[in-house]
C-alpha cells in the first residue's frame, strides 16, 4: 500500500504532461486525489506493510500528516475544477487571464500537482534521514513550476527566491545528515545506520556533541522549508504569487512536511536525552517567529501575504509545542490538524476574492459579504478561526499550548505569546473585516460578481471540519494524536 501511494499519483503526473484532453486530465486529477484519500482512510484501518527493508513505513506521525495532505490535496483538486473551468469561460481578471492561456500550460501545472502529491507522500512515509531528505527536496523542485504558473516578473522573483532560500537550507539539513552518521559510527562496531527505528533503541549510544550539531543544521534546514523565522523570507513570496490553489498546498501541506523533518530529529535526540537541548532550541525559534509574523501582519497592505505571515506564527506556534515537551507535543500536531485545515480555506478563498475584484490589495477590497456573500460568509468564518476564536478548533490548540507553557513554570513565554497573539489578532480583524464590511460600490477595484459555486464547496467543507474540531475531537483522531505525543516523548 505504501508503494501504491508513491506511485500513484507519480505516474499518473508523469502522464499528465503528455494527456492531450483537456477534461481527461482534469478527471484524471481528482479521480487520482480520491483514490489517494481513500487509499489513506484505508491505512487507518489497516497497518500497512513496510517497504523497502523498512525505509517506507507508517507511523502514528506520518499517517496524521499523510492524512491532511492527502485531505487537501482532494479539496484542491476539487477546487481546481471550479478555478479552471471559470478561466476557460473568461470569467477571471484580465490579468489572470493573460497569464494563464497564454503562457501556463494545463498539462504541466496537473502534472505538476500530482508530482507534487507523491512527493509529500514519500515524507511522511520515509524511515531513513538520507531518504527523507531526498523526499523534502523533491518535493522543493515539483513545486516551484507550480509558483512560477503566472509566468510574470514576480511569479519569477518568488520562484528563485523560494529555489534559493529553501536550497541553502536544505544542503544544512544535509549536512545534518552527515553529522548524525557520525554520531551513530560506534553503533554495531561502525556501521552507520539512518533508519529511524534503528536508532532509536540505542539513541543512548550516540555521540551527545555529533547528535546535538545534527539536531541544529536540521533544525535551520529544515526550519527553512517550514517557514520559521529568520529564514522565512521566501514563504511571503511564494505564497502570495502563487495560484490559490497552490497556495493552500503550500501552506496547509509543504510546511507540515518540513516541519515532519524536524520532529523526526527532535524524536532521536529525545530519545539520545538531548531532549532539554532540542526543546530550548525549538522554543527559541518558535517564539522569534511568532513575533516576526506580529511585526509583518501590523499594516500588511496584500491579504495573500497577510495569510502568508499567519503561517509564520502558527510554524513558530508548532515549534513551541514542541518545545514545551508531551503535553505541548499533543497541542501542536492538533494545532497542525487545524491550522491546515483553516489556512487552506482561507488561501482558496482568496482566490476567489481575487478573481471578483481583480486585486491583492487589502484597501481595494471591500463589501465582500455583499458582493459575493458565499465567499464573504466563508473569509469571516476563516478569520475567526485562524485567530483562534471559539468554538473552532485552533482556539483549542493553541488553549493546549498556553496551558503547557504555564503548567511547567514557563511564564515569559506564555505571556509574551499571549501579547503576541492580542496584536496578530487585532491585525488580522483590521484587514479581513474590513474587506467583508461595507459596500462593492466603495471599492476601487472592477468587482464581477459571484464565483462558480466548485470553488466555493472545498472552503465550507474545511470549515465545516474545523468547527466540527472545536466542538468535539473524534475519538479516533485523539488517539492518534495521543500515540503520536507519546512516540515523540519529551522533556516533561
Amino acid at each position: 500500500m505504501l508503494l501504491a501511494l508513491i506511485l500513484l499519483p507519480a505516474i499518473t503526473g508523469a502522464a499528465a504532461f503528455f494527456i492531450p484532453s483537456t477534461a481527461f486530465r482534469r478527471a484524471l486529477l481528482v479521480c487520482v486525489a480520491s483514490a489517494h484519500a481513500a487509499m489513506t482512510g484505508l491505512a487507518w484501518r489497516l497497518d500497512p506493510a513496510p517497504a523497502l527493508s523498512g525505509w517506507l513505513m507508517m507511523d502514528d506521525a506520518g499517517l496524521l500528516f499523510l492524512s491532511i495532505t492527502s485531505g487537501l490535496f482532494l479539496a484542491a483538486s476539487v477546487y481546481a475544477l471550479g478555478y479552471l473551468a471559470r478561466e476557460s469561460k473568461d470569467e477571471m481578471t484580465d490579468l489572470e487571464e493573460h497569464f494563464l492561456f497564454r503562457n501556463a500550460p494545463e498539462a504541466g501545472f496537473i502534472g505538476c500537482l500530482l508530482l507534487f502529491l507523491a512527493a509529500m507522500t514519500l515524507v511522511t512515509v520515509s524511515r531513513h534521514f538520507g531518504l527523507l531528505w531526498i523526499a523534502v527536496e523533491a518535493t522543493t523542485l515539483v513545486s516551484a513550476p507550480l509558483i512560477y504558473f503566472h509566468r510574470h516578473h514576480r511569479s519569477l522573483e518568488a520562484t528563485w527566491k523560494y529555489l534559493l532560500i529553501c536550497s541553502v537550507g536544505i544542503a544544512l539539513a544535509l549536512l545534518g545528515n552527515f553529522f548524525l552518521g557520525v554520531s551513530a559510527v560506534s553503533i554495531d562496531g561502525g556501521r552507520a545506520s539512518l533508519v529511524i527505528d534503528e536508532l532509536l533503541p540505542r539513541a543512548r549510544s550516540l555521540n551527545p556533541a555529533w547528535l546535538k550539531a545534527a539536531f541544529a543544521l536540521m533544525l535551520v534546514g529544515y526550519g527553512t522549508k517550514m517557514g520559521l523565522a529568520p529564514l522565512h523570507t521566501w514563504l511571503p513570496d511564494a505564497h502570495s504569487e502563487s495560484p490559490s490553489l497552490v497556495s493552500a498546498l503550500l501552506s496547509g501541506a509543504l510546511l507540515n512536511c518540513a516541519f515532519l523533518g524536524v520532529v523526526r530529529i527532535q524524536q532521536v535526540c529525545n530519545a539520545g536525552g538531548q531532549g532539554a537541548f532540542s526543546q530550548k532550541a525549538l522554543l527559541t525559534l518558535g517564539l522569534l517567529s511568532v513575533a516576526v509574523a506580529a511585526v509583518f501582519l501590523v499594516g500588511q497592505t496584500d491579504f495573500k501575504r497577510l495569510l502568508a505571515y499567519s503561517s509564520v506564527e502558527h510554524m513558530g506556534l508548532l515549534a513551541i509545542g514542541f518545545g514545551l515537551g508531551q503535553a505541548g507535543v499533543f497541542g501542536a500536531f492538533f494545532h497542525a490538524v487545524n491550522h491546515s485545515l483553516v489556512k487552506a480555506m482561507l488561501f482558496l478563498l482568496a482566490g476567489n476574492v481575487l478573481s471578483c475584484y481583480g486585486t491583492k490589495s487589502i484597501a481595494q477590497v471591500r463589501g465582500l459579504l455583499r458582493s459575493s456573500p458565499g465567499t464573504g460568509a466563508l473569509w469571516v468564518a476563516g478569520f475567526l478561526a485562524i485567530t483562534g476564536t471559539p468554538p473552532f478548533g485552533l482556539f483549542f490548540s493553541k488553549f493546549i499550548i498556553l496551558k503547557a507553557a504555564f503548567d511547567q513554570g514557563q511564564l515569559f513565554v506564555g505571556v509574551v505569546l499571549l501579547v503576541l497573539l492580542a496584536v496578530i489578532f487585532i491585525a488580522m480583524a483590521t484587514a479581513c473585516l474590513g474587506m467583508a464590511q461595507g459596500s462593492a460600490e466603495s471599492s476601487a477595484a472592477r468587482v464581477t460578481g459571484p464565483c462558480h459555486w466548485l470553488t466555493l464547496v472545498p472552503s465550507a467543507t474545511l470549515a465545516a471540519v474545523a468547527l466540527a474540531l472545536g466542538i468535539g475531537i473524534p475519538e479516533s483522531l485523539n488517539h492518534l494524536l495521543s500515540m503520536a505525543a507519546r512516540t515523540i516523548g519529551g522533556v516533561l
